[in-house]
């Protein structure tokens, strides 16, 4: 089974993929992942990538999925893979459909994690961080014991400044103009599912297996 997760930053997409991939046994494939491990092991798909970046350009869609189909090409993702990060706009949809068409592959679920944009800028401004060992927190759901104070190292807690309201406004903006359109691409194909982002995150989950069986 192959998987696309779509939704929107802060939906919650990441946490649902790594779900996803635990109990049906598949790898969990985030680009911006497989992009460091390529670097790292210095392979020639690596160091063309690392190019761009080094010049602060945007890898081209091309080469993304070569790195891409490299990994799902490996022996763990025999059974299906759950793709995180990815495609984030119709062209890099068509150059990954193009690809997987040419392998005799195709994508067998879009998983759209649909939640409004006002209650990601009210989950996201939540958030706070421990900068000094890491720890993260939510003033309502994860919230420390003592406000304001990290519980593991009593350093002062603060929100990032990619969790500020306007941030996270913009960033929800390009994910309109950029990604939104996926759905309508997915859509056609007839493999977009949807599921209701604003529940708990166990339901979110169990409406995800419901789906996928």
């Amino acid at each position: 089974m192959k998987i696309i997760m779509l939704g929107a930053p802060g939906a919650g997409k990441g946490t649902q993929a790594k779900m996803i991939a635990d109990k049906y046994a598949v790898p969990h494939v985030s680009t911006g992942d497989i992009f460091r491990a390529n670097i790292k092991e210095g392979t020639e798909l690596g160091k063309e990538a690392k190019k761009y970046m080094d010049q602060g350009l945007l890898v081209p869609d091309e080469l993304t999925v070569k790195i891409l189909l490299d990994r799902v090409a490996k022996e763990d993702c025999a059974n299906g893979y759950v793709l995180d990060g990815f495609p984030r706009t119709i062209p890099q949809a068509e150059v990954l459909d193009k690809a997987l068409t040419e392998l005799g592959d195709k994508i067998d679920y879009a998983i759209n994690v649909d939640v409004p944009d006002e209650n990601i800028v009210k989950r996201m401004g939540g958030r706070r961080a421990c900068l000094a060992c890491g720890a993260t927190y939510h003033i309502e759901h994860i919230p420390p014991k003592t406000e304001g104070i990290c519980d593991r190292c009593g350093k002062e807690l603060i929100l990032r400044d990619d969790d500020k309201p306007e941030t996270v406004m913009n960033r929800l903006q390009v994910y309109h103009d950029q990604t939104q359109p996926l759905i309508d691409f997915y859509n056609a194909k007839g493999v977009l599912k949807e599921v209701d982002g604003t529940v708990d995150m166990k339901d979110v989950f169990n409406a995800i297996v419901a789906i996928l069986g």
